[in-house]
């Protein structure tokens, strides 16, 4: 006799479970707490086999008889529905372990180890700000360009050009390790080449030699703190990047042979580089020694003390000098590469000195080893030049 929905809502426990059939092998299993399972039994291949077909009420009468019926019908196929159901599920596990997110947090923990901490938590949250909300919960094999360029496109709206190719970049990226883990077979990236619009580049604004005596005078009667002016005057002479100075420690200095060694984990290419030290550069550091010199950092940050200076903070200290939009701290690196070559200086040394990346490294090898006394005669020469054209 068949069941009906009020029969099931009523069937009440008793001190042992029980079965009431439903016909064609199922039947619902009632338990001494209460509970209740949708059970069916079948054959297949000479043995009787039980399939759970789901817990009343989340599974109704209806939707109990709706997999009876699929199971059936494998059953008429020649499919165990048992191993057809595990199947199912197993595929359902899959998807999830496949899904964009997953892999894409896969592949961040893969190459976190050899990005910069601020490159690392930016890559993460592009992933978590713009590509995981709408494609988090895909599988990768099954997303689309169609599907990647929605999502770019809400990023190119706001204007953030140079965000958009990144997190397409990221997205690429992504999908190559995905093919090389077996989790997609092809990348959809590229076929998004020309779809974005290009940004325009913005070079740094810089100082020409021309600009000099007034910014070196400008400089040397600054009324801020003591420890930014050095900071200024210390960049100029050695036109690192900003974020190098900021964070440079004293255990990086050598008076006595006037180099600073700055560790392969702070530089943007990942190579220790080697800056030489003008005498007017050490003068600057035994100054600032006075003030700093028992910290960790040349540039103690004001309000953390075992962390760094601001990146604004020399940022505003030029703007309160008048500079705004004439110059930035990474700035002084084109006014001293130009500068360096219209006055003959080998374009090797030079690149060196900035720590450009050489892309033969056999040849990165031999201007490591062979610019040295090249560029410390540079240096020396650059400091010079600075004095002589102070106002």
């Amino acid at each position: 006799m068949s069941l009906s929905d009020a029969k099931v809502r009523n069937a009440k426990p008793r001190a042992k479970p029980y079965k009431i059939t439903d016909g064609e092998g199922m039947f619902l299993l009632v338990n001494p707490a209460g509970s209740k399972y949708w059970r069916l039994k079948y054959h297949y291949a000479g043995k009787e086999k039980l399939l759970a077909l789901g817990v009343y009420p989340e599974v109704t009468l209806s939707d109990a008889r709706e997999r009876r019926a699929h199971a059936r019908k494998a059953l008429a196929a020649g499919s165990d529905p048992g191993e057809v159901k595990k199947t199912a599920k197993r595929l359902v596990v899959l998807k999830a372990e496949n899904a964009f997110e997953p892999v894409a947090r896969e592949w961040f923990e893969q190459r976190k180890h050899a990005w910069a901490a601020n490159t690392a938590k930016l890559t993460k949250d592009r992933l978590e700000r713009h590509l995981f909300p709408k494609l988090g919960k895909r599988p990768v094999a099954e997303i689309t360009a169609a599907e990647i360029l929605s999502v770019l496109r809400v990023v190119e709206s706001r204007g953030t050009l140079h965000t958009a190719r990144r997190v397409m970049q990221s997205c690429g990226q992504v999908f190559m390790y995905a093919i090389a883990t077996g989790r997609a077979e092809r990348n959809p990236v590229p076929d998004l080449r020309g779809a974005l619009k290009t940004p325009v580049s913005k070079h740094h604004s810089y100082l020409k030699a021309v600009d000099l005596p007034e910014f070196l005078q400008k400089l040397e009667t600054y009324d801020g703190a003591l420890q930014t002016k050095l900071a200024l005057r210390l960049l100029l002479l050695t036109f690192v990047r900003t974020t190098e100075l900021r964070a440079a420690g004293w255990m990086e200095l050598d008076f006595d042979k006037a180099e600073w060694r700055i560790p392969a984990s702070r530089m943007k290419m990942k190579e220790e580089h080697m800056v030489p030290l003008s005498r007017q550069a050490v003068e600057v550091l035994r100054q600032l020694k006075k003030l700093t010199g028992n910290r960790q950092h040349l540039f103690p940050n004001q309000h953390s003390p075992k962390s760094f200076m601001s990146e604004n903070t020399m940022l505003y200290a030029l703007y309160r000098m008048g500079y705004h939009s004439r110059t930035t701290g990474h700035g002084f690196r084109s006014t001293a590469s130009t500068i360096l070559n219209e006055h003959g200086f080998m374009p090797d040394v030079i690149e060196r000195q900035l720590a450009h990346c050489e892309r033969n490294q056999v040849r990165a090898a031999y201007n490591h080893a062979q610019y040295l006394p090249e560029r410390r005669k540079m240096m020396q020469w650059w400091a010079d030049y600075l004095d002589s054209v102070t106002q």
